[in-house]
């Protein structure tokens, strides 16, 4: 159900943070997204998903079996200008930074649908030129909408350290295996469950690395895993090093 603009007032959830990991810096997030915002951004997209496509590395958009979900970039209207305030803040970000942000996506994944493991971050420095705003800094994943009979469709991290439960009590450990697969083998790396409301938020750049400031951080690599019953709707949020032009973004509607 759509949110009337006139009597919509941008407010933010009581949300918890979990720093999961500080290096790389990997948080999980739970109710981030309100349950009015999810209806709101699921009838705003609704029918205009198309087959997600790939950035290769001459900057060309194409298809592959590598991702083999649905998405769309939804307007920038009242609603999604208040989860982008609401990401902006949590990174410590100002409201005039909101010119860093590309447009927020939803991806759709049906059964058998997935993304392959990739990086946010641009392996190709054409890509991330000045001009284009620079790197992907930072990236957050929210679930939108899970169906009750979902299984799969996770999201894993196979370069981090899954947790070890050995010093936590019972009931902290359930309450942990209730954001993470507890199951998956430790050699998978940490996968995290499709909760809704919750996200998982992660930098995309090794500060100061050797090639200065803007180097990719490699065991940012992730992966949507394959939905194997149900379905399951994500949103991406992306902020860039710098400005994006108007053209990018979109204007406010």
């Amino acid at each position: 159900m759509l949110l009337s603009s006139e009597d919509y007032t941008c407010e933010h959830p009581d949300y918890k943070v979990l720093v999961f990991s500080r290096s790389p810096l990997v948080i999980y997030i739970t109710d981030f997204i309100t349950p009015a915002e999810r209806r709101h951004f699921l009838a705003l997209a609704s029918d205009t998903f198309t087959r997600s496509a790939v950035i290769d590395t001459t900057g060309s958009t194409s298809h592959n079996q590598g991702r083999t979900s649905q998405s769309t970039s939804v307007p920038r209207d009242a609603v999604v200008r208040c989860i982008q305030s609401r990401a902006l803040a949590f990174q410590g970000l100002p409201p005039s930074a909101a010119h860093r942000l590309e447009p927020l996506q939803l991806v759709k994944y049906g059964v058998g649908e997935r993304y392959h493991f990739h990086t946010d971050w641009f392996t190709d420095p054409a890509q991330a030129s000045a001009a284009r705003g620079g790197n992907r800094a930072t990236s957050f994943f929210g679930y939108v909408s899970v169906s009750n009979d979902t299984a799969g469709g996770g999201t894993n991290f196979p370069l981090l350290e899954a947790p070890s439960y050995d010093h936590r009590s019972a009931e902290d450990a359930e309450w942990w295996c209730g954001i993470v697969d507890c199951d998956a083998e430790w050699e998978d790396g940490v996968t995290f469950r499709p909760v809704e409301g919750n996200a998982v938020y992660w930098e995309n750049l090794v500060p100061g690395g050797q090639q200065g400031e803007g180097e990719g951080e490699p065991r940012t690599l992730h992966a949507g895993l394959p939905v194997l019953r149900g379905s399951k709707v994500g949103m991406n949020i992306w902020t860039r090093q710098g400005e994006l032009g108007e053209d990018i973004r979109g204007p406010a509607v």
